[in-house]
């Protein structure tokens, strides 16, 4: 669900002096979390299209949005009787308001933050943004296509918290009848949650687990157990959700270790949780993992998702949980753009400043 395109300033394309230090704009929601924009002594605009500055591809941004100035008395942010608004720490800006270092601006479904920067810090940020935009292309490109024909559909939502995070998922055929697909959650954010869940996807999406059914979800969650202890691997742990589907007998067996329910929604039903309580994976060695099963109705979907989906803090300082999030899951669980929607309402009822966790959500459809 990566949809924004952020054209993004660099130190060459603005005035950088003022003093020692530069004013910044710091993307800190969305796919370009963690990217900076300059704030040069001309102002930038904020915008849909161009001629803004900063463009940002989102349908609830204006063509000409706001803008914000450097004058003799800090920084200044106007809106330009946007349609939906800008807001600074959560209030509505009417006419010119003053921004204070740390200040949070919402434009549309983007969270940006105003700061001071060094130009020290900021060339190091840009070789820092070009390593993890490196990182973050070979992650995404281990992600599978979605499914818009057959029998399985799919479509999912990848949103990390920070550049790099611990979520990771995949599907595919096992044999002509066999579809299987996962979700799994590392501790942590950056790099070396990421890198874990990486080592993960490449067993799982190669069905490389020596000498394991990978039909069987008991046998592929104590493979993943053995292998992945994390006295052996700095101290990082993940949950997972594994699951197989016998196209030709309708039958879902699935296992979860330490992760929460997957939600089945049959045609004119409630979502049913399909769970097994198992431990997560990496802490005990050895360790027995049990697994169920079910027989899928046609037209039923099935949402796979991650606690950053409902572990939120909202506006009103209200901690989120599961229970609290399933009833944004609509009755008829139809949509092409079914994530993109429950990612707007996650975000929207979330305080301000983005989400506090990787937001990964899955999908799948079976006729």
């Amino acid at each position: 669900m990566n949809t924004e395109a952020t054209r993004i300033v660099s130190p060459g394309e603005a005035d950088l002096v003022l003093g020692e230090r530069v004013h910044v704009l710091e993307i800190i929601s969305g796919a370009s979390a963690g990217r900076h924009m300059v704030v040069g002594e001309a102002g930038v605009s904020i915008g849909r299209i161009a001629p803004a500055d900063i463009i940002l591809a989102d349908a609830e941004v204006s063509r000409a949005h706001c803008r914000i100035e450097v004058g003799p008395d800090g920084v200044i942010l106007t809106d330009l009787n946007s349609t939906n608004g800008t807001f600074a720490n959560g209030v509505a800006v009417k006419g010119a308001q003053r921004l204070d270092p740390g200040a949070i601006v919402r434009v549309g479904r983007h969270h940006l933050r105003y700061a001071w920067r060094t130009r020290r810090e900021l060339l190091e940020s840009e070789q820092l943004d070009r390593d993890l935009d490196r990182a973050y292309a070979y992650i995404e490109a281990l992600l599978p296509p979605t499914l818009t024909e057959g029998p399985i559909r799919t479509e999912w939502a990848y949103q990390p918290s920070a550049r790099l995070g611990g979520d990771a998922f995949g599907y595919g055929p096992l044999s002509e009848t066999l579809f299987a697909f996962y979700l799994m959650d590392v501790s942590g954010h950056g790099a070396g949650a990421a890198m874990h869940s990486v080592a993960v996807m490449n067993l799982l999406r190669q069905h490389a687990l020596p000498g394991v059914d990978m039909s069987r979800p008991a046998d592929v969650l104590a493979s993943l157990n053995d292998m992945f202890q994390m006295d052996a691997h700095g101290g990082l742990y993940f949950t997972i959700w594994y699951g197989v589907l016998d196209r030709a007998a309708r039958r879902l067996a699935y296992g979860s270790a330490g992760h929460h329910p997957a939600f089945l929604l049959a045609p004119g039903g409630a979502p049913a949780p399909l769970r097994t309580r198992n431990g997560l994976i990496g802490a005990i060695p050895g360790k027995a993992y049990s697994d169920d099963a079910v027989i899928v109705p046609p037209g039923s979907s099935l949402y796979l998702f991650s606690d950053g989906v409902f572990e939120i803090v909202t506006k009103q300082g209200l901690q989120w949980g599961l229970q609290d999030f399933l009833p944004l899951i609509p009755a008829d669980g139809e949509g092409a753009t079914e994530c993109r929607r429950l990612y707007d309402e996650v975000v929207e009822i979330a305080r301000p400043g983005g989400l506090d966790d990787d937001f990964t959500l899955l999908i799948l459809r079976f006729d």
